[in-house]
């Protein structure tokens, strides 16, 4: 039986589940096509301003691909490519999506679930979470795509000791390593996640969406031409400026429209 990829809303912040009961969310091929619609459907919805990524059942966020089904999805190489391209849209839809994205990490973070979970702005663990790639043991190695995410977050030398050792890291390792951005006590972890999504959603979403447009331009040693410069100020012409300003001023909480 697949698993599936389940998605709810609360107000501006959408929930997005990996769910496969009984294989600790393990990610089938199914969960990778659902999960690319889903990302690119939230980022199309100008009602979200968060989106949370989290695993079902709160004992693990993903414990890797489905390596039952490998034996049919991976028996060829046009099967591999197929079942590996799938894997990378998904990936790259969760990178794309022009929200604010935390992962809600509990439990095993392994193999392509710290794929998925590397795709996130942010990712928020409990103490007795763990991490690692131990695909080394089964004798197939990462494909390019899916290792492109784990070098952009954490370099080279990080995601050559987590491939060639094949170890498991804890969290106190992961977030040493800068695989992941804050270790709270595991009963804390839900409330800190959806407190930093909460957080996240108060601020101008159109300012939230820039941010993530110029910190991915700026890893490119390119320099900025005059007019990625001016488009820079683009906010000037936005009504959530005026109205943090007005805010300030008169010393209140805005209210952002994202206009």
């Amino acid at each position: 039986m697949s698993g599936t990829v389940l998605c709810a809303h609360e107000k501006a912040i959408a929930t997005v589940t990996l769910s496969n009961p009984g294989k600790l969310n393990a990610i089938d091929f199914a969960m990778w096509q659902h999960l690319a619609r889903t990302f690119s459907d939230l980022s199309a919805d100008d009602r979200v301003r968060c989106v949370v990524l989290r695993g079902d059942g709160g004992q693990a966020f993903a414990a890797g691909g489905d390596i039952g089904e490998f034996l049919t999805r991976r028996d060829t190489l046009d099967h591999a490519l197929i079942y590996h391209g799938q894997a990378g849209a998904a990936l790259q839809a969760v990178f794309d999506c022009r929200h604010p994205t935390i992962a809600l990490i509990q439990g095993a973070c392994i193999g392509g679930g710290l794929e998925i979970a590397a795709q996130c702005d942010l990712r928020i663990c409990g103490e007795s979470s763990r991490f690692g790639v131990p695909i080394n043991r089964l004798g197939f190695s990462m494909y390019p795509a899916e290792m492109e995410g784990l070098l952009r977050l954490a370099g080279p030398a990080t995601v050559r000791e987590i491939l060639l050792e094949g170890r498991i890291l804890s969290s106190s390792e992961a977030l040493a390593k800068g695989l992941v951005t804050r270790v709270v006590a595991d009963a804390e972890v839900v409330d800190e996640a959806y407190a930093s999504a909460r957080r996240i959603c108060a601020g101008a979403p159109l300012v939230a969406s820039w941010h993530k447009q110029w910190v991915r331009r700026l890893q490119h040693d390119i320099p900025l031409s005059e007019q990625e410069l001016r488009a820079s100020f683009a906010f000037l012409e936005t009504e959530d400026y005026r109205e943090g300003l007005s805010a300030f001023l008169d010393k209140r909480q805005p209210n952002f429209s994202g206009r």
